[in-house]
């Protein structure tokens, strides 16, 4: 397992180097210090290692950004207070992590040409979602259920996704995370039970003692 090891390794080095399209397999096995047939052997193909390199980077980032959240959010107030610190901790790591979101970036656009990448980023962005959600909601993500991880963290996904984008492209203009939580706050106020009307077609549900139209 040792060359396998050694070909993640290389890959994640020119994924953040060269990013995920200029990366070649002969440039992952002189990273790598092996043989360009051992990619073969291993993944099959220079998209799938290149792939799974890349969702291990993901994974790396997300250890780094609880380890640095552990005492902030300690010293968080209120619901309000834990999220705007939890983005403001977001944003920095989006700064200082821009190749890896570049790069992937890059993968998301390949797509259609490999449906063997879909098929493993379906599968980690369940557990994405999951992440976001018990991130989020400070509970242990074993607590998330399949409908949280889907609504809730689906929602924060979104967010994250677009937000990544902005600072990628327009980091001037980008969301502070004062400003992202005032924009949350307005909008949440805007739908809570009570403000306006809320008439769809269906059936009826109860929300805070009343009864809604859907």
């Amino acid at each position: 397992m040792a060359n396998r090891d050694d070909l993640l390794s290389g890959a994640k080095r020119c994924l953040l180097e060269k990013g995920y399209l200029r990366t070649t397999a002969r440039d992952i096995a002189a990273a790598a210090g092996v043989s360009l047939a051992a990619i073969g052997y291993h993944f099959g193909t220079k998209e799938a290692l290149l792939t799974e390199a890349l969702l291990l980077a993901i994974e790396d980032w997300d250890s780094q950004l609880r380890e640095s959240l552990g005492s902030v959010l300690q010293a968080a107030g209120d619901p309000t207070d834990r999220i705007e610190a939890t983005w403001e901790e977001l944003f920095k790591t989006i700064a200082t992590h821009r190749r890896l979101w570049t790069a992937n970036l890059e993968l998301f656009a390949q797509i259609d040409r490999h449906p063997e990448i879909r098929r493993v980023l379906d599968l980690r962005l369940q557990r994405a979602r999951s992440s976001l959600a018990s991130l989020f909601m400070g509970k242990d993500e074993s607590t998330i259920d399949d409908q949280t991880a889907q609504t809730i963290g689906g929602f924060y996904h979104a967010l994250l996704s677009g937000l990544i984008l902005q600072s990628l492209i327009d980091p001037e203009h980008a969301l502070s995370a004062r400003d992202l939580t005032y924009a949350l706050r307005t909008v949440a106020a805007g739908i809570a039970p009570g403000h306006g009307k809320r008439k769809r077609h269906g059936t009826t549900s109860k929300n805070d003692g009343r009864t809604w139209k859907h």
